[in-house]
């Protein structure tokens, strides 16, 4: 395989996917069939894997265009959220989550540790033509590579892994400066039960020193190709996915646990399909 291609593989049903997420020997110490990959749900599989922040500005700039204004858009949040969190964040750590979680424009990467809750993103709305992708990453091999133990990091701990590296704080990473010392990085961050959609979602976060290219291309470049799989599902075969998934319990609903998430899992449930249309 070229080290410098994501492996592609096209996936017809549910069942497929589940499939080939199921690792093929028991894990040694519980003799049971466990998966430590996170996955990702996009909605065009021609996409890259971009954060927020890396498609801030977009379009008419192109990514990246706007990520020395992170540090800024973090101290501003920071700033004029504090009246409506019920909460203190530990940490700025923990406030950097918060504001991820929250829609702000981040360098942190959504991921969710079930490969039905990624398949529900990939297949809920956009284009329907386009076909969809499930990203998936084994982490803990990416973690072994930049030396760093196969666990992942809380927002706890985050800080004092971080000074391993060289790297005083967040501000420290944020600044052109200093972050250009830092060795490079990718850590699995786990964040805390904010509410009850991160837990319900089976949420985690990716977090690179680099800001400069999205996260498939880091991979490749430190060629850990074998790394990321890329789950490709036929336009033709959304609608189908997306009636098993259902049949599966994996909707708004569940994963929404409020009455946004109940309106709009009823509003699409009862829908026509776009085949009648």
């Amino acid at each position: 395989m070229n080290k410098k291609t994501v492996q592609a593989k096209k996936i017809h049903s549910l069942g497929e996917l589940i499939e080939k997420a199921t690792p093929k020997t028991p894990d040694v110490e519980s003799g049971r069939l466990r998966d430590c990959a996170v996955y990702r749900g996009m909605l065009d599989a021609d996409w890259s894997l971009l954060t927020s922040l890396d498609r801030l500005g977009c379009p008419p700039n192109p990514p990246h265009a706007k990520a020395h204004l992170e540090e800024h858009i973090l101290r501003n949040f920071m700033r004029y959220s504090r009246p409506y969190l019920q909460l203190t964040s530990t940490n700025e750590w923990e406030g950097l989550v918060v504001a991820q979680h929250h829609g702000l424009p981040t360098r942190l990467l959504d991921w969710t540790y079930s490969p039905l809750v990624a398949a529900h993103f990939a297949t809920l709305g956009g284009n329907t033509e386009k076909d969809r992708a499930v990203w998936k990453l084994d982490w803990q091999e990416v973690h072994r590579h930049f030396d760093i133990s196969p666990i992942a990091l809380t927002v706890e701990n985050l800080e004092t892994r971080l000074k391993t590296k060289g790297c005083n704080g967040i501000w420290s990473l944020f600044s052109p400066l200093e972050s250009n010392k830092v060795p490079a990085f990718m850590y699995m961050l786990e964040p805390p039960a904010l509410d009850t959609r991160i837990i319900v979602q089976s949420a985690a976060f990716t977090l690179c020193s680099d800001k400069s290219q999205p996260l498939d291309k880091i991979l490749l470049a430190n060629n850990l190709s074998h790394t990321i799989t890329k789950f490709v599902i036929p336009a033709s075969r959304v609608e189908n996915f997306r009636d098993q998934l259902d049949l599966c319990s994996i909707d708004e609903r569940r994963l929404f646990p409020d009455l946004e998430g109940v309106t709009k899992e009823m509003k699409r449930y009862y829908s026509t399909s776009s085949k009648q249309r």
